[in-house]
């Protein structure tokens, strides 16, 4: 599982965790060990709501435990740089049971 990882190192990602966290690389996936820890740079949480546009909290450097997460993925960043997340509303996910 570890090696499918490896070409998205140095590329944007976003991380949906367990707890239905969505956490937004804006630099780069930094790197990662056999459990799948998490290393991110210059990260971001979006929060989404019904009621208000998507919150973007600023996290920085930021290490996910590998038991934590339950996506990656690719970020297209052309995409990405053309949504106004002020107007996008959405449910917050739910967290994941096991």
């Amino acid at each position: 599982m570890a090696a499918a990882l490896e070409p998205y190192v140095n590329h944007t990602v976003s991380v949906i965790t367990a707890d239905g966290r969505n956490i937004v690389v804006s630099g780069t996936l930094k790197g990662f060990d056999q459990t799948i820890n998490l290393i991110l740079d210059d990260s971001h949480e979006r929060v989404y709501s019904m009621s208000s546009g998507v919150e973007q909290v600023m996290l920085g450097l930021y290490i996910i435990r590998g038991d934590n997460i339950a996506v990656v993925g690719l970020v297209d960043e052309e995409i990405d740089s053309k949504l106004d997340f002020s107007s996008l509303k959405a449910e917050p996910l739910n967290q994941i049971v096991h």
